[in-house]
């Protein structure tokens, strides 16, 4: 198993570990590593829906920890949020993480997008890493929003 796979997996597994705890919002996993491949950090959606697993993850690593180094996304990263706080996209930009790996694209009208905020801001993203597995965890959240 490649080392990219390896991380998407564990985000993919730290997802399903909160699965049916978030209320309407999807359960996302989310693995942080610094620029020399070590892991930083990792966490899941918290109970209810809330905090986001970027914004968990992101708040156990030291202030310039991140900088250039990669985050591992089940779920596109939200372009927006519906409270007055930071969306997990501009966190993930203001960690200076170099490269945002997600498995799938978030259909939701606030989550959509987040990848091309990344990509404008000079943040190399790859999309569709372990698509299938991450489209088979969120197929209830994609019924709710009209998608897939």
């Amino acid at each position: 198993m490649s080392a990219h796979r390896k991380h998407m997996r564990r985000a993919l597994d730290l997802a399903r570990m909160q699965q049916d705890r978030t209320g309407k919002n999807p359960s996302v996993g989310c693995v942080i590593l610094d620029r020399d491949a070590r892991l930083l950090s990792e966490a899941a959606t918290g109970d209810g829906g809330r905090p986001h697993a970027e914004q968990l993850a992101l708040a156990r690593v030291p202030v310039g920890a991140a900088a250039g180094g990669t985050a591992y996304v089940t779920l596109e990263p939200c372009r927006e949020r519906t409270t007055d706080e930071a969306s997990c996209s501009q966190r993930l930009i203001d960690a200076g993480i170099a490269k945002v790996v997600i498995a799938t694209q978030d259909p939701h009208p606030q989550g959509a997008g987040g990848a091309a905020r990344l990509t404008a801001a000079g943040i190399q993203v790859q999309m569709g890493l372990m698509k299938d597995e991450a489209d088979q965890l969120y197929q209830d959240f994609f019924a709710s929003v009209g998608a897939k």
